[in-house]
Order: structure tokens, then sequence, then C-alpha cells
């Protein structure tokens, strides 16, 4: 494969997909990752700044269209209802990429370091969540929780996602949100021993 094709970033992230599926996240090198995808490591470094990053450069586009909804939010939206509509945006993003997610996920889950990493993700994007939220005038700790409750939901919804083949993510974060609203209303019944 030539290396001026075009597409340079998805056949590298295509690559190492591939390669630490077969081998494995720690037996893998930049330099397998440019040589599975027809490329040169130089090529590698001008779309990545390591071999982790290809598992998490998509980060800030999901960062961007988390806020991007959450400020689109109608103004009478309670601060659920906006980063539900974030949540809705990006499982978009997500659900486009289909089975290369999945096997993310999968790579992810197999290694330590890299569920640090997603950790430290998910960190991040709860502050953009709470930054988009007080653009909107809501004030801690109400953005605070609101956004980390949003992370939380993301997380178990795409965890549910990435091992199942026929349910849709959105409708999975639908149920955690409906889940959610049911354990936090008023007069609600928790399943579990009554205190």
């Amino acid at each position: 494969m030539s290396r001026w094709e075009p597409n340079a970033r998805g056949r590298l992230e295509q690559a190492a997909l591939e390669l630490y599926a077969e081998r494995g996240f720690d037996d893998t090198t930049v330099a397998d990752i440019a040589e599975r995808a027809g490329l040169t490591k130089r090529t590698f470094f001008r779309h990545f700044t390591d071999k982790r990053e290809v598992l998490f450069s998509g980060q800030t586009l999901l960062a961007e269209a988390y806020a991007a909804a959450v400020a689109a939010a109608p103004a009478s939206a309670t601060p659920m209802d906006a980063v539900a509509d974030g949540l809705r945006a990006v499982a978009a993003i997500v659900e486009d990429r289909g089975e290369l997610a999945r096997r993310r996920q999968a790579i992810v889950a197999a290694n330590r370091e890299l569920q640090e990493r997603e950790l430290l993700k998910r960190a991040a994007l709860a502050g953009v969540i709470v930054d988009a939220l007080r653009a909107r005038g809501v004030a801690d700790p109400v953005a605070s929780l609101t956004a980390e409750t949003a992370v939380a939901v993301f997380k178990i919804a795409y965890a549910q996602w990435s091992t199942t083949e026929n349910t849709a993510l959105t409708t999975l974060i639908d149920q955690a949100l409906g889940q959610l609203s049911a354990a936090t209303a008023n007069g609600a019944s928790a399943s579990g021993p009554a205190g």
C-alpha cells in the first residue's frame, strides 16, 4: 500500500486496533502500526503523540459535541436534560464508529494502563460538562453533580453497548437515564430493604 494514499489517520487507527487485538497493547510498537498501515513512523507521529493516543484521540471531538449539545439545549431544560442531550450527541458519534469503538473498548478493558488513561479522559470530560453547565448559569454543586452523573451514565451504557450487538447506545443511555430518574423520584421505592 502506498504511503501517499488518503486517510492515513484512519489507516493507522485500523492497523493499531488490529495489532492490539492480535498481539496485545504492550507488545505492539509504533513501528509495527506504521508498517501495518503502509506508512512511516514519521507519519504516525504527525497524527498521534504515542500509541496510547490512537485509542483516545477522539475524546476532543466527543467533548466538543457534548459542550455544543449542552449549550444548544433549550433555556427551559433542567441541567440533567441538557446533559442528556449531550449524552445523545456523543452516543451518535460513537455509534457511527460501530465495530471500531467496540474493539477499542475491549483493548482498553484488557490493559490496566489504558484503563487509568480512560479514567483521566473521563475526568476531563466531566470538566468540559461542568464548564458547559456553568455557561448556562448552573452553579455548583449542581453543575459538578450533574456532570459526574452524566459521565457515570455514559460509562455504564457504553460498557453494555460494547458487549451487545443489537441495542443502540442511545437506547441504553435513555434506559440508564430512566432508571436514574426512577431511583431519585420523590416517593420512589428502591428495591432492597426498607429503612
